[in-house]
């Protein structure tokens, strides 16, 4: 039934709905004669009659009344499809599907989705851990929307928007010997416990920057998807985190554990939302970048602005 289109529909409804080729004209917008010139076209095309002339209010055929019917189903998803474009296209409107690779972003993502969702209600927002399947190939995939990383994949066709910068840090107990060191060097991790996140070790700070460059491997890895449970395993003893400063803030204030810079200058990386290019512009993403560094620099301790420099350097779109 190619030969059907949606004016066809359109006018079929207008029809049933007014009762009359008059009304009907009027309500489209058409002149009684261009109206039931359509109608005949439409009944050539198919070989049948689709309504009884001269009926008053009109009587439709079969074919009439089942092309009324797919008017009815049809029409209405078309039309709000095509509202959602609008919207969409507009800036008004969208998909935001996000993964996080930093589980202690939680902390701040949360305030952050909420002040986002008072301010773009139309837009679907879903948040994932990225612990267990790789966000930013996901990303160029197109299965989500942004990718919150402190890791970019230079390879991939992605643009990297700077958050800001913070400190990775070496969480210990307090009554730890490297307590009382002024700084971390890797060869200190030799015997240690190094407890971390359960994701691969070249997306963590602690090996890509400090570790690994020494030719350094810690005695064990345990793993804990909780920061909660990260700093209690620290405080009783039983091993090392490496975490950013500001997720470490609360608890070296309530001497819970003591954070230690990583080497003399310490380890200083950049926070990223990874976007695909070619939505860089569209409103509700560039609305929530800015929200969530608003939110980060309003409520978190320790932060800086992103080095541009590395920023700029990072920022791929191949």
């Amino acid at each position: 039934m190619s030969n059907v289109e949606l004016r066809h529909l359109r006018t079929l409804l207008a029809l049933r709905d007014t009762g009359s080729l008059v009304e009907a004209a009027d309500r489209l917008f058409l002149t009684q004669s261009a109206l039931s010139h359509q109608l005949k076209d439409l009944e050539t095309r198919l070989g049948c009659a689709l309504f009884v002339r001269k009926s008053r209010p009109v009587r439709f055929t079969s074919v009439g009344a089942r092309l009324v019917k797919l008017a009815d189903e049809i029409l209405p998803q078309f039309d709000g499809a095509m509202n959602d474009v609008t919207r969409i296209v507009g800036g008004d409107s969208g998909r935001l599907y996000m993964a996080i690779e930093c589980h202690s972003c939680f902390d701040w993502l949360l305030p952050a989705i909420n002040v986002y969702r008072e301010t773009w209600p139309d837009v679907e927002l879903d948040v994932s851990s990225g612990f267990h399947f790789e966000p930013l190939p996901a990303l160029v995939r197109g299965d989500l929307d942004l990718v919150i990383t402190a890791d970019p994949i230079r390879s991939l066709e992605l643009t990297y928007l700077p958050l800001f910068g913070y400190e990775a840090v070496l969480a210990v107990a307090s009554d730890h010997p490297l307590a009382e060191a002024s700084w971390i060097n890797p060869h200190d991790l030799t015997p240690e416990t190094l407890i971390t996140y359960p994701v691969d070790r070249s997306r963590m700070d602690i090996f890509s920057s400090f570790l690994e460059p020494a030719g350094v491997e810690p005695n064990a890895i345990r793993t804990a998807e909780l920061t909660a449970m990260m700093i209690q395993l620290v405080a009783s003893g039983r091993g090392v985190v490496c975490l950013p400063n500001w997720a470490l803030h609360e608890h070296v204030e309530k001497n819970y554990v003591v954070a230690k810079t990583l080497g003399e200058e310490g380890v200083w990386p950049n926070l990223y939302a990874a976007v695909r290019p070619d939505d860089i512009s569209a409103a509700f993403i560039a609305s929530f970048v800015e929200i969530a560094k608003k939110t980060c620099f309003a409520t978190l301790v320790g932060i800086v602005p992103a080095d541009e420099d590395v920023a700029a350097s990072e920022t791929v779109s191949q």
